[in-house]
Parts: structure tokens; C-alpha cells; sequence
């Protein structure tokens, strides 16, 4: 179980760890967890969260596959034959056979969850957009739920706490948080990005709903929920966050930003 804890204690810590730093580590402790038969149900489902996140991080970096990602499926092979799996397990299962295309083989359970800065902005959202489609808690391919989708621009908005970050500095991404957005992306969904400190007044909540509105204009609405082909696209023309949005707004036009670089959040100064 020791390489299990340290992958997945990679994994866990996001983009606090440049991925240049440990890609060797990770490569070697993934091939001895291939080479080593002998790992438990929940030695298994640690290995493969701690994959999946890396993989994550890769294609959120450069929008292509990793290498890692035969492992996903040797894994998922070597966790099916230990079925049946626990409920709260059932998740990592979902994620897995999400990210590689297949069927979902168990039901995994998710709590529905909507905190005050979430209903307050969804309420504000659609109180601006009376027309506007906005669908709450929606779990889509069997994943964790989102907090806000507009179907019709196969759009998600993601609210996010102190919990996405590592030591809630509203700036690192964890790696449950990276792999979230990943596998949305990999479906086809264009992702918004908010953190809850962004939300803190009126103006703050006006400022980003009146940037999601124009962000809504340069979308082609789709009909249903269209899947998109991202190993083909640039990751970055998928990834937005709220501070993309929250300057003030004017009359320039925008400059296409640079790809996001693997391990730094990079924030506009206000």
C-alpha cells in the first residue's frame, strides 16, 4: 500500500507540484504498481485515481493523451475482477470508464449539495437571463455532479469553494478539482471556473454574470448535449476561469491569452 499512498498523494496535491518535478517519480511507481499483481480493491481504486488526476493535468496542459492512459484501463481491468465495489468507490469506476469512452458498469451514488453562493448566483444568473436554461446539480455521464449546466451551450458553471484548492488558497487547483474539469471537457463541455471569493458583493456577482453573458454570445447554442471531439481541439480553447472574466468590462477587445502552463494558476490583477 505504500505506492499506492504516495501516487495517490501525488495526485491529491494538483498543481502544487510542477509536473516536470515528478513525472520520473510517477512513471516508476506506476510501472511497479503495473509489474505487482498482489494490490487490494482499495489499493487498486488509490492507483487509479492518482493516474487518472495525472492524466488530467497532461491533457488540461496541452489537450493531448498521455501515456499514462493505457494504465487507466489495465487498472479498471484489475478492478473489475474484484466487484462488487462499495458505493462511495463507485465514483472512481464512473470516472474511469468516462474517460475512456465506455459504458458505466455501476450506479454510483452522488449527495446533492447547493451552497448559499450558489443558489444566490444561479438566482442572479437567470434573474438577468429570464430565458436562460439553467439546470442545477446535474450529474452528466455518470460524473459528479455540476453545479450549474446551460444545456443549450453545453456550458457548466462551477462554483468553487476553498475545498477545490490546496490549503484553500483559492489559487492551486487540487487534483479532484483537475480531474473534474478534464473529464467535463473530454464530454464535450465548455467549463466556467468561479471562485466563491470572486462572489463576495453585488458588483463582484454582477461583474462575472454580465462577462458569462458575453461569453454566451460567442457560443453556437447546441441542440442537446453535443459531443465534441477535444483530442483534436487545444485544451485551452475549452478552459475558462472567473478570472478571465473579471475585469472590468470595456470596449477593447481582448487579446487571446496564452496557454495555461501545467502547475501555476495564473490570475489577472485587479
Amino acid at each position: 500500500m505504500i505506492i499506492n499512498n504516495l501516487l495517490w498523494s501525488l495526485a491529491k496535491l494538483g498543481e502544487a507540484i510542477e509536473l516536470s518535478m515528478v513525472k520520473s517519480t510517477f512513471d516508476a511507481l506506476v510501472d511497479r504498481i503495473s509489474e505487482s499483481p498482489q494490490f487490494s480493491q482499495q489499493g487498486i481504486l488509490m492507483s487509479l485515481w492518482g493516474v487518472m488526476v495525472f492524466c488530467a493535468r497532461f491533457y488540461l496542459y496541452d489537450g493531448n493523451k498521455s501515456a499514462l492512459e493505457k494504465h487507466i484501463g489495465d487498472l479498471l481491468a484489475r478492478l473489475e475482477n474484484t466487484f462488487p465495489i462499495d458505493t462511495e468507490d463507485a465514483s472512481i469506476v464512473a470516472m474511469a470508464t468516462s474517460w475512456l469512452g465506455r459504458a458505466c458498469p455501476v450506479v454510483p451514488h452522488y449527495p446533492t449539495i447547493i451552497s448559499q453562493p450558489q443558489s444566490n448566483f444561479r438566482d442572479q444568473l437567470q434573474s438577468s437571463l429570464p430565458s436562460l436554461k439553467i439546470e442545477e446539480e446535474k450529474s452528466l455521464n455518470s460524473l459528479p455532479p455540476v453545479d450549474l449546466l446551460l444545456p443549450d451551450y453545453n456550458l457548466v458553471i462551477d462554483i468553487q469553494g476553498p475545498y477545490h484548492y490546496v490549503s484553500g488558497d483559492f489559487k492551486t487547483r487540487n487534483g479532484s478539482t483537475l480531474l473534474k474539469i478534464a473529464l467535463l471537457q473530454k464530454s464535450g463541455f465548455e467549463v466556467i471556473e468561479i471562485p466563491v471569493n470572486k462572489l463576495v458583493n453585488q458588483k463582484s456577482i454582477k461583474t462575472v454574470i454580465e462577462q458569462v453573458k458575453t461569453k454566451l454570445t460567442a457560443l453556437p447554442e447546441a441542440r442537446g448535449f453535443v459531443s465534441f471531439n477535444r483530442d483534436e481541439e487545444s485544451a485551452d480553447e475549452a478552459y475558462f476561469t472567473a478570472e478571465e472574466y473579471l475585469e472590468e468590462p470595456t470596449d477593447k477587445p481582448k487579446r487571446k491569452k496564452n496557454r495555461r502552463k501545467a502547475g501555476k494558476t495564473y490570475l489577472h490583477k485587479h
